[in-house]
């Protein structure tokens, strides 16, 4: 693999538009493309994996779902989103941002960008 790979969904408007900004405002090498165009089977990630949080697939092999993954993205980047990148591999930030990532992936149909299609399980979407 020649570049690291944020894979997010893209059935999700509120991920989206969050993938949306990732690749407007965050200088990253890494691609960030939806789990639904990517081939999950390179780079080692399952449908039930990608529809529970982000991932995170490095070119050095490490994968990383979640908050751990944003970390690992913004690791990636510029010196400035550098920062908040070690804040959330901290281990009392990372403790506090799984809790808050599993909230907003529980509602993240409720958040700004969000549609009904956020909140409706994949094996029952169109």
């Amino acid at each position: 693999m020649e570049r690291s790979t944020f894979v997010y969904d893209g059935d999700c408007a509120f991920c989206t538009r969050c993938a949306e900004f990732i690749e407007r405002r965050i200088p990253t090498s890494a691609r960030v493309l939806p789990w639904q165009f990517a081939d999950l089977a390179a780079l080692g990630l399952t449908e039930a994996e990608c529809e529970q949080a982000v991932q995170w697939v490095g070119v050095d092999g490490v994968r990383a779902a979640g908050p751990d993954a944003i970390a690992r993205l913004l690791g990636d980047s510029g010196p400035l989103w550098r920062i908040p990148g070690a804040i959330l591999r901290f281990p009392p930030a990372r403790a506090a941002a799984w809790p808050a990532y599993r909230w907003v992936a529980r509602n993240r149909h409720r958040l700004p960008g969000g549609t009904a299609a956020c909140a409706v399980p994949a094996a029952h979407r169109d």
